[in-house]
């Protein structure tokens, strides 16, 4: 019973705690509620001195941006993250399972050089990239710019999948051959089930990141039509001024996929997270 109470008691709010969350939510909901607010507004209202708190509310922004050219923009991110996300999974499991399985002085190499690559700049990489790519035939093509992001997202990836192979038992797979299962065999229908949290969260983070992808994009894209939300995104600033309104209803259009996967999938991302950086 004390037991009990004592855990009653730990998970009860105390001031700080309530104070704590309190500021938690300010700090993140005022960007968030002057982000939603800006695109409500005409231009001649974001810059009227009482605009802050009244003002009329219109959606003309949103319409301007939908009629820009935003679907397009949207379809055009989706390919890339969706290629990016299969590129990264395709390439990172079997190289996280490989490094989860092996040992000696190969798995501290692969792990130095992949955290090395992490912490290479993506500026870096482009002209190396450009040429790779310009000698494939991939510029100007979404393939070319899912496999650059993925090369910048493999090293995260198998990094954070390979502590999730290792935590697989190998005397799971070795029952499973005795039982006559081969090794592909072994890898799909067991190791891979008991991953699938960890996979789906290197898979969410991958499309996340490539659905937000600017500079690989505006530099092997060669037609505009091909380019991104984060291209529009940045069309709304020019040499005439920043568009306030468009600027912040495209940032509401580009937010809206990323809220929704958190929303409905937050505990197996941060479960993920947690297990991957843990373990």
């Amino acid at each position: 019973m004390s037991r009990g109470r004592a855990g009653i008691r730990g998970n009860r709010s105390t001031p700080a705690t309530v104070i704590g969350s309190v500021l938690l939510l300010l700090l993140y909901a005022l960007p968030l509620y002057w982000l939603v607010t800006t695109s409500l507004k005409s231009l001649d209202d974001v810059f009227a001195d009482s605009a802050s708190l009244f003002f009329v509310p219109t959606l003309q922004a949103y319409i301007d941006v939908w009629n820009g050219g935003f679907v397009n923009s949207a379809l055009n991110s989706v390919i890339i993250a969706v290629l990016t996300t299969a590129i990264v999974l395709l390439i990172g499991i079997p190289t996280a399972y490989g490094l989860a399985r092996a040992n000696g002085a190969v798995v501290s190499i692969g792990l130095g050089l992949l955290m090395v690559l992490q912490m290479v700049p993506s500026t870096s990489s482009l002209i190396p990239l450009y040429r790779l790519l310009a000698q494939s035939h991939l510029t100007g093509t979404f393939l070319g710019v899912a496999i650059a992001s993925a090369a910048a997202t493999l090293p995260f990836a198998v990094l954070l999948l390979r502590p999730f192979f290792s935590a697989v038992p190998v005397a799971i797979e070795e029952a499973a051959a005795i039982d006559g299962a081969g090794r592909m065999q072994r890898f799909f229908l067991i190791v891979l089930p008991i991953c699938r949290n960890g996979i789906a969260t290197v898979g969410t983070l991958a499309f996340i990141g490539a659905w937000g992808e600017f500079l690989f994009a505006i530099t092997f894209l060669t037609d505009p039509n091909q380019y991104p939300v984060s291209a529009l995104l940045a069309q709304q600033v020019s040499t005439y001024g920043i568009n306030w309104p468009g600027l912040m209803a495209v940032s509401v259009f580009v937010s809206i996929p990323t809220v929704l996967i958190f929303l409905f999938g937050q505990r197996m991302l941060i479960g993920g997270i947690t297990m991957g950086s843990v373990r």
